[in-house]
């Protein structure tokens, strides 16, 4: 079996991805971060997952994102918006963490011998973040394959990314189809110790209107 790294936040897309990658037969390590957001239970919602569809490895990294703070999500003097709709790049934006993740999960890619990183970036329902868009993950891909042994020796390197031309709708009853139990996700950006979502944030919007669009009981754990 071919061997592939996933980022896996332990939210509503990253979980669909894993499970879009274990159907098409990949061997996974799962690939998380405890980077210094406020809220840590999307971590145990990412250990379940990583269980529950056989991940051969999961590894949490312990970084600190919050050292730099700059995001709603990290820094304790921002505080998470609700929802509003607006074409600017919003404030829950975390300077350079695509990056960051896809710079360690190729970097584990290189000592597993594998080829295949897979990330849940959207860019139809998350246009305003950067780093989720495909002109970026093609950047990055060229790069990483400048950069690492395996690249240079012909091993190319791909970043794999199935959900990027997808709605939340459609992201959705892909992950039912195969078997995801989107009840132990955690896709809120303030979600509580009990992993219960606040209900009024972006991620949780977004999140609603994907269940609302597929026609779908919402399965979210509300505070």
């Amino acid at each position: 079996m071919s061997r592939a790294v996933i980022l896996l936040s332990g939210g509503l897309d990253s979980t669909t991805t894993l499970a879009i990658a274990k159907s098409q037969g990949f061997e996974c390590y799962a690939l998380s971060f405890d980077y210094g957001q406020k809220q840590k239970s999307e971590l145990i919602s990412a250990t379940e997952i990583a269980k529950h569809f056989g991940a051969v490895e999961h590894r949490i990294m312990h970084i600190s994102l919050s050292d730099f703070g700059g995001s709603a999500l990290t820094d304790d003097d921002i505080e998470v918006p609700e929802f509003k709709e607006s074409d600017e790049i919003p404030i829950t934006y975390v300077p350079a963490r695509n990056t960051i993740f896809l710079s360690f999960a190729m970097a584990w890619a290189e000592v597993l011998d594998c080829q295949s990183i897979f990330i849940g970036v959207n860019a139809l329902d998350y246009s305003g973040y950067p780093d989720c868009r495909q002109a970026y993950i093609d950047a990055f891909e060229n790069m990483a394959n400048l950069a690492t042994k395996q690249g240079v020796e012909g091993q190319k390197l791909s970043i794999v990314t199935p959900l990027i031309d997808l709605n939340k709708a459609d992201i959705i009853k892909i992950g039912l189809s195969l078997g995801v139990d989107y009840s132990i996700t955690t896709t809120c950006y303030q979600a509580n110790e009990k992993g219960e979502a606040c209900g009024v944030c972006d991620a949780c919007e977004y999140r609603k209107i994907g269940f609302k669009s597929a026609g779908i009981s919402d399965p979210t754990r509300y505070q």
